[in-house]
C-alpha cells in the first residue's frame, strides 16, 4: 500500500516486537509509506531508515526509558503497535498420554500474560501519556482470532488475547476524549511466522491429537476462502488504521481471518 494517499509522512510510530513475523512486515510497510518507524524489541533488526530500541518490554522501566528515548529524538508519538507476543501450545491436563510436557504450568502461564498482557499494558500507558498531552495519537494493540473464539491448545494465548481486545475497548473509551484512538488487529491462520516453527506446531498438533504434526488440514477446512492469510494483509490494515483516513474508527476488533470464525 506504497503511496502518499495515507499521508503518514514523517509520523513516528512505535511497533514492538518489529524485529520479525507480523511485526516486521508492519515496519516494512509504515517504512514504505514515509513513517519514521521506531523497532522496539529485544532482538535486533537490520531495516534501513528505522530506529531500533532494544527494549523488554515486560521490564516497566525499559519500556519508560524507550519512550523518553524516542521522545528526546522527534519529540512526539504518533503510533504505538502493541505486536510483541509469544505463545506455548499446551493442554490444561493432557489427557493422552498423561505427561506433563504438554501440561500448562506456572511458568508457561507468566510468561505468556507478562508478554502478550503486562507489556502491552507498560508500552500502552507510558506512550497514551505522550499522545495525551499532543491531543492525538493510536493505539493498535494486535490480537488474534483465537482472543475471540478460544483455541483448542492454546487456552492461556487465547486468554491473553481476549485480555487484550478488553483493554482495546476500555481504552478506547477512557482516552477519546483526548482524541486519541484504541484499535485492535485480531489475525487467523496466516503465512508462517516464528510462532509457526516447526516446534510449535508439533506441539499444536500434539494437544489436536494429530499424529502426523500436520495441523494445516485442519486449518485450510476452518477457513471459507481457503487459504492462508498474508502477512501485508495484516500490515495493510495496521498502516491504514494509523493514518488519518481511518480518524473514526476505534474501539473495535479488527478480524483477518478469511471468514474463519472458530478456533
Amino acid at each position: 500500500m506504497a503511496g502518499d494517499w495515507l499521508n503518514l509522512a514523517g509520523k513516528v510510530i512505535i511497533v514492538t516486537g518489529g524485529s520479525s513475523g507480523i511485526g516486521a512486515k508492519i515496519v516494512q510497510n509504515l517504512s514504505e509509506n514515509g513513517a519514521q518507524v521506531v523497532i522496539a524489541d529485544i532482538f535486533g533488526s537490520a531495516y534501513n531508515n528505522v530506529d531500533f530500541i532494544q527494549c523488554d518490554i515486560t521490564n516497566k522501566l525499559q519500556v519508560e526509558e524507550m519512550i523518553d528515548k524516542v521522545t528526546e529524538k522527534y519529540s512526539r508519538i504518533d503510533g504505538l503497535v502493541n505486536n510483541a507476543g509469544v505463545n506455548r501450545p499446551k493442554l490444561l491436563v493432557d489427557y493422552y498420554y498423561g505427561d506433563k510436557d504438554h501440561e500448562f504450568n506456572e511458568e508457561d502461564f507468566d510468561f505468556m500474560f507478562n508478554v502478550n498482557v503486562k507489556g502491552a499494558f507498560f508500552c500502552a500507558q507510558a506512550a497514551a501519556r505522550i499522545m495525551i498531552k499532543q491531543k492525538s495519537g493510536v493505539i493498535v494493540n494486535i490480537s488474534s482470532e483465537a482472543g475471540m473464539e478460544g483455541s483448542k491448545g492454546q487456552s492461556i494465548y487465547s486468554a491473553t488475547k481476549g485480555a487484550l481486545n478488553s483493554f482495546t475497548l476500555s481504552w478506547a473509551k477512557e482516552l477519546g476524549r483526548f482524541n486519541l484512538r484504541v484499535i485492535g488487529v485480531s489475525p487467523g491462520i496466516n503465512e508462517p511466522t516464528p510462532m509457526g516453527n516447526p516446534e510449535h506446531v508439533k506441539a499444536l498438533a500434539y494437544t489436536r491429537g494429530i499424529e502426523s504434526g500436520d495441523v494445516s488440514g485442519e486449518y485450510m477446512k476452518m477457513i471459507p476462502l481457503g487459504r492462508r492469510g498474508k502477512l501485508e494483509e495484516i500490515s495493510d490494515l495496521v498502516t491504514y488504521l494509523l493514518s488519518d483516513r481511518s480518524s473514526y474508527i476505534s474501539g473495535t476488533i479488527v478480524n483477518v481471518t478469511g471468514g474463519k470464525s472458530r478456533g
